[in-house]
């Protein structure tokens, strides 16, 4: 292409990376759909290892290979391949035995997993190769081409979200097409252009149910269907996940979280609405009759009620409506109801009115799309009550699949936005399913303590109350120390109803459990223990992780610790299996299972790369080789460590999940491509003044002046993050997003400059490096994918980000520059012959 303009060039690889960050984004969802969330979480990771095997190929290949006769054939045949296994592997992936609830005591479940691991990693290979080849042929426009890579994938993370509306298997049809485009805006010969139209063809005439994902066997949707007769009624595909309503007439669903056991009649017949095929929430059959919803009284769940009759309750997750339901039902004037996903509205509001008994058209419910955490900030009203919805199926959340999911609505910060929202008398209400031994109940009731001592209560127990029956229990945390009216109710309510008292201030029976007996009673222990001057000490000496989660630790259902795992282990049997938080123990499997591979497909072939004999300018630079590696590890490391702990970050402060994660993630790339794009432009201009190559030193100042920008970055960041969080909370969301968009854009504009500005040092010295130097940065990004939400886990988010400055800071001693090398001597002394092979490879002949 030497003599051609490089803009077709640089738009393919704009295409071709929109295409495999749309099909990345996308594939989660598949896996979402398919497994449980952990599992999409591994999408990222063996993308990576597609683009870092597809380096270690290269580097290989190009030994032999002469790019100035075969770089357009080759780019366009990869851009193909990229394009028809994107349609294959889902399709394929359906034979694949994985199950991940299996893994705990089915070794063979890691063998599948890392079937599946490579099987998905195909079409991020392809992909990647295109860049690779094009970086390798014009090395002097590595910076240019690295930064179409950014922007194109900042691109296909706006296009991603579009197609979350259209089937799954459609959307990932659409964003693979991107990819024939790009082999034909290259490609030189007939045959090539042949091929890229029939492969279009193709994938637009592929049939949609093959790629359709397929719920887990385990999922409530997948048991649901196993009912006589039940049918799905609606289904809806959106940002928010895959909604499908269900209706089984013969054997009728009854979903009543802590119904009373003397509850003697049935609760009404429900229809069943699922997300990715699990988290129930119910639309209840209201007739209007008192039968149909005398049950609603019933349940813990309206203790809050029977303790001060609110006027004015706000649901956080209002789902189907249950809890919309009982508030009326139970006397509230006026109930607000938020819920996140619209079309989940909208089928309750509208589709299924009739069936709700107008439930969304009642005068005295007011409905509102938004995401719950950021509504309560934003909203100056106050409530008698807030009610937290759940959306935790009872298996999966028993089985500890959700242990890596962020849930801001749960942390120390979520409860004091809460209790500032109350009227002097309110009080928040949380149901959640019991647990044997107790996790999430007593991470909740610690979450709650530390929050109100952050408010300054001294004596927090004043303020909690709860109760349980054999399912469930029911949480209340009140602004002002509850009442002896209040707790009278309380009594007088559990008496009548058959529940056992949890905690109840200045309130003990003589068998806590008089209905629903534990053995042992952990529950009530821990929560006198969490009361106790010993609190702190319990808590790191309990088996399970119940420290109190923070909007920096946002994982609330993770409760996994390695001392517990030898028991738990040896116990699997006897039932601890469930007990293993398996979404944590999957990403450690993901991480243990994706380091061999990394190294046998990107790092072990590379030993087989030696110098060419007489090629005097690669011997030169094969000193400095390990330092290089130890450079592009480090900064692979660092860049995904960098843009996960952000996006989340980012999530809290928009109060908008996908819109913080799409649209920072586009930003975040196209950022990262401005900077890119402005070390092109040095690298030009330098090249210009100085009438010859930018020497090696050159480039390692500019590299450490890079780092130095992306340590004020983050301090931009902080500061940036901190001031929204404190005054920003009640912006409309556009204005958070923007102000979130603005801490990044410095961050990201720096952070886009050490890689490519790395590539074409290497360039200039050797050459038939760079896609090793490729390879080894995708080897690193294949472990900080996985490693980064680990070490968020453990740490927290800032701790991630400090690590990750660390990295940088390492990159830039480890590959440090000083006086001119041997091959900068070459350059200034004349021209020999290795040296205009070298030119030549690098695209500067």
């Amino acid at each position: 292409m030497t003599g051609r303009s490089p803009w077709p060039l640089a738009l393919a690889i704009g295409l071709v990376s929109a295409a495999a960050l749309a099909y990345q984004l996308l594939l989660m969802r598949w896996l979402a759909i398919e497994h449980w969330h952990p599992f999409a979480v591994m999408i990222i990771s063996l993308a990576l290892l597609g683009h870092g095997a597809s380096g270690t190929w290269l580097s290989l290949w190009l030994r032999r290979a002469r790019l100035e006769t075969t770089f357009d054939g080759a780019f366009a045949a990869c851009a193909l391949l990229f394009a028809v296994t994107a349609a294959c592997v889902p399709m394929l992936a359906h034979w694949i035995p994985f199950n991940g609830l299996e893994l705990v005591w089915d070794p063979r479940q890691l063998l599948w997993l890392s079937a599946l691991y490579l099987l998905l990693s195909v079409p991020f290979f392809f992909a990647a190769s295109c860049f690779g080849l094009a970086f390798a042929r014009h090395g002097s426009r590595i910076p240019m081409l690295y930064g179409a890579d950014l922007a194109g994938a900042g691109l296909g993370a706006l296009a991603a979200l579009a197609l979350t509306y259209l089937p799954e298997g459609r959307g990932l049809l659409l964003a693979s097409l991107c990819a024939p485009l790009a082999a034909m805006l290259v490609a030189t010969h007939r045959v090539h252009q042949l091929a890229a139209v029939l492969v279009a063809a193709a994938l637009v005439l592929m049939p949609l149910q093959s790629m359709a994902p397929r719920p887990n066997q385990y999922k409530g949707l997948s048991k649901s269907l196993l009912l006589p007769q039940a049918r799905i009624l609606a289904q809806r595909t959106g940002p928010y996940g895959a909604l499908a309503v269900l209706e089984s007439p013969r054997v009728p669903l009854r979903y009543a979280p802590g119904l009373s056991l003397g509850y003697a009649l049935e609760p009404p017949v429900q229809l069943g609405m699922y997300t990715d095929g699990d988290a129930l929430s119910v639309i209840v059959r209201d007739d209007g009759t008192a039968c149909a919803r005398d049950w609603l009284g019933e349940m813990a769940s309206a203790l809050p009620y029977r303790m001060h009759a609110p006027h004015s309750v706000l649901v956080l997750g209002a789902g189907g409506g249950l809890d919309v339901l009982q508030a009326l039902q139970l006397g509230a004037g006026r109930v607000d109801a938020v819920e996140l996903d619209p079309q989940r509205m909208q089928l309750v509001g509208d589709r299924y009115s009739a069936y709700s008994g107008g439930l969304y058209r009642d005068r005295r419910v007011h409905a509102y799309v938004a995401e719950p955490r950021a509504f309560v900030r934003a909203s100056r009203a106050r409530y008698d009550l807030i009610v937290l919805g759940g959306g935790d199926s009872f298996a999966s959340s028993g089985a500890g699949v959700q242990a890596a999911s962020e849930q801001y609505a749960l942390t120390v910060e979520a409860m004091r936005d809460y209790l500032h929202k109350l009227t002097p008398d309110g009080m928040v209400v949380v149901t959640r399913w019991n647990k044997q031994p107790p996790r999430d109940e007593l991470k909740l009731f610690a979450t709650a303590i530390e929050a109100l001592r952050a408010e300054g209560v001294r004596q927090p127990g004043s303020h909690l109350a709860a109760i349980r029956n054999w399912d469930a229990s029911t949480w209340v945390i009140a602004r002002q120390p509850l009442s002896e009216q209040a707790l009278a109710a309380l009594r007088i309510f559990i008496d009548e109803q058959g529940f056992d008292p949890v905690h109840v201030p200045g309130y003990r029976m003589p068998a806590a459990d008089r209905f629903h007996v534990l053995e042992p009673p952990t529950l009530f222990d821990g929560v006198d223990a969490l009361l106790s001057p010993k609190a702190r000490g319990f808590v790191r000496d309990y088996q399970f992780e119940i420290e109190p989660a923070t909007d920096d630790r946002p994982y609330f259902n993770h409760f996994f610790r390695w001392r517990s795992l030898p028991e738990l282990w040896r116990l699997r049997e006897q039932g601890s299996a469930v007990l293993m938080d398996s979404g944590y123990l999957l990403l450690v499997a993901a991480l243990v299972q994706a380091v061999p591979i990394a190294l046998l497909l990107v790092l072990l072939p590379l030993g087989a790369l030696r110098p060419r004999p007489g090629d005097q300018a690669e011997v030169s630079a094969l000193p400095s080789r390990w330092r290089a590696g130890a450079y592009f590890l480090a900064l692979g490391l660092a860049f995904l460590f960098v843009e996960i702990a952000t996006l989340s970050r980012l999530t809290l402060l928009v109060g908008h999940p996908l819109l913080a994660v799409n649209a920072g993630l586009a930003a975040f790339l196209l950022c990262a491509g401005l900077g890119s794009g402005q070390a092109q432009r040095w690298l030009g201009h330098a090249d210009a003044v100085s009438g010859d190559a930018v020497s090696d030193g050159a480039i390692a100042l500019k590299i450490r002046w890079a780092v130095r920008a992306i340590a004020f970055g983050l301090l931009w960041q902080f500061a940036v993050f901190y001031t929204a969080f404190a005054y920003a909370a009640a912006w409309p969301v556009w204005a958070r997003a923007l102000l979130g968009l603005a801490g990044i854009a410095p961050l990201a504009f720096a952070m886009g400059m050490p890689f490519p500005l790395g590539l074409a040092r290497l360039a200039r010295t050797a050459p038939a490096l760079v896609p090793w130097a490729w390879g080894i940065n995708g080897c690193a990004s294949v472990i900080s994918a996985i490693a980064a939400l680990l070490l968020a886990m453990a740490f927290g988010l800032r701790a991630t980000l400090l690590i990750a400055l660390a990295l940088y800071v390492f990159a830039a001693w480890v590959w440090r520059g000083g006086r001119e090398t041997r091959a900068d001597q070459y350059r200034s002394t004349g021209s020999t012959s290795s040296d205009q092979r070298t030119l030549r490879a690098s695209g500067k002949a």
